[in-house]
């Protein structure tokens, strides 16, 4: 309370970091004030109500490792040094999100001190709006200090990784895409173009090469989920590490290909289905990505999101079939210009297959235009609304910023 009623006294730049993951750098700044959250990380779990408490600096490794003691567990994100606070404002896809929705869907209740420093507490019954506003609406209406989730029975999954040698992309894709669209609600995958790891399930020579990658979780009988991979595992991958699994395990995964502090610039959008001209742009364009950490993720949506009603919550795009997120990673600063570039190329050619939306936790920094695109021109200006209401000075703006309405 008293940090953000300095900083709305003196102007200064306000900047929340909770889990310091956001790809835009937008929990930082310069000659400003950065209010580092992470040292509040207590989570909180109700067993018997199915409820978790949960302070902003979490990651979701410390929130699955506390509800998983009870067999619990929400839609989190798909690594685990993610933080709870920023993946849920801005809707939170993740590995369970096609049967329990979003992260946002699943947030109940949160304390809020707003721009005039006050606490709020909002719920479905108190300050609905606002409530609303924070399912997707990203930092734009205060600082989130508690967050209530509803958690959902979950024991080991079924969950891992298969690949496939690049000139096998086509075909991959292609099946995969048959086999998503008729698979149930229990899976979450994603399709990726990424470099082969020097693991020790990766045949020898796949190592350093680009690959076709499937990923994914099943939450549900294990044997079911057995049956459901079966298509896919008749296309014979080169390796196939899926198997039964603690959800915690699961979460770690994908944790390596996100290491901190490394250079990142993406570009992403949604797409309406995985047709042969994307699957032949991500081929194309995803061989030539010059670094080992740079990945292309197509995640398929779908089920619990697409069942949320559009104007339920602020997250927009509800019907979008794919999301697709063109990551560059990279060490080195002298290479920044050629990891840019080439990212942008490859965001050019997608963009002609794109619906037009985008996610809000995928977006850099991409102006105004790409912000209204993240929901629709009917809900950004009901989020305008709300800003005017919450925020009318616009002192949270450091972030994927929606201005007051006038």
């Amino acid at each position: 309370v008293s940090v953000v009623r300095f900083a709305r006294a003196t102007g200064l730049p306000l900047a929340v970091r909770s889990g310091g993951h956001s790809l835009a750098g937008l929990s930082s700044c310069d000659d400003g004030i950065m209010l580092d959250l992470s040292l509040m990380r207590d989570v909180v779990v109700d067993a018997p109500e199915r409820v978790a408490r949960v302070q902003p600096g979490a990651t979701w490794a410390g929130f699955d490792a506390a509800t998983q003691v009870h067999g619990l567990a929400t839609t989190g994100g798909l690594i685990s040094h993610t933080g709870v606070a920023g993946l849920t404002l801005g809707g939170g896809i993740g590995w369970l999100m096609r049967r329990y929705g979003l992260a946002a869907d699943n947030l109940t209740a949160a304390e809020v001190v707003t721009a005039s420093g006050d606490i709020l507490r909002t719920s479905s019954t108190e300050e609905p709006e606002l409530l609303w506003g924070l399912r997707g609406g990203g930092g734009n209406f205060g600082v989130v200090t508690s967050f209530e989730f509803r958690l959902h029975p979950l024991g080991p999954v079924l969950g891992g990784l298969m690949g496939f040698p690049l000139d096998r992309g086509r075909e991959v894709l292609q099946r995969y895409r048959t086999w998503a669209a008729e698979v149930g609600d229990g899976f979450t995958t994603l399709a990726a173009v990424i470099t082969a790891p020097p693991a020790p399930f990766v045949p020898p020579e796949l190592v350093g090469q680009k690959i076709v990658g499937l990923a994914g979780c099943w939450c549900g009988e294990v044997d079911a989920g057995e049956a459901a991979l079966a298509p896919l595992r008749e296309l014979r991958p080169a390796f196939d590490v899926f198997g039964p699994m603690p959800y915690v395990t699961l979460q770690r995964m994908l944790d390596e290909g996100a290491p901190p502090g490394i250079r990142s610039y993406t570009r992403s959008g949604y797409a309406a289905d995985l047709s042969d001209g994307l699957i032949d742009v991500a081929l194309e364009h995803g061989a030539s990505m010059p670094s080992p950490f740079s990945q292309l993720h197509l995640h398929h949506m779908g089920g619990a999101v697409a069942r949320v009603g559009e104007d339920d919550t602020a997250f927009g795009n509800r019907r979008a079939t794919y999301a697709y997120n063109v990551n560059s990673m990279w060490t080195d600063p002298s290479a920044d210009e050629l990891h840019e570039t080439m990212n942008r190329g490859f965001a050019a050619a997608l963009t002609p297959l794109s619906t037009g939306g985008v996610y809000v936790n995928f977006l850099g920094n991409e102006g105004d235009a790409r912000i209204r695109a993240a929901y629709g021109d009917a809900k950004y200006e009901r989020l305008r609304r709300l800003k005017r209401r919450s925020d009318p000075e616009n002192l949270f703006r450091l972030n994927q910023n929606i201005p007051p309405a006038s």
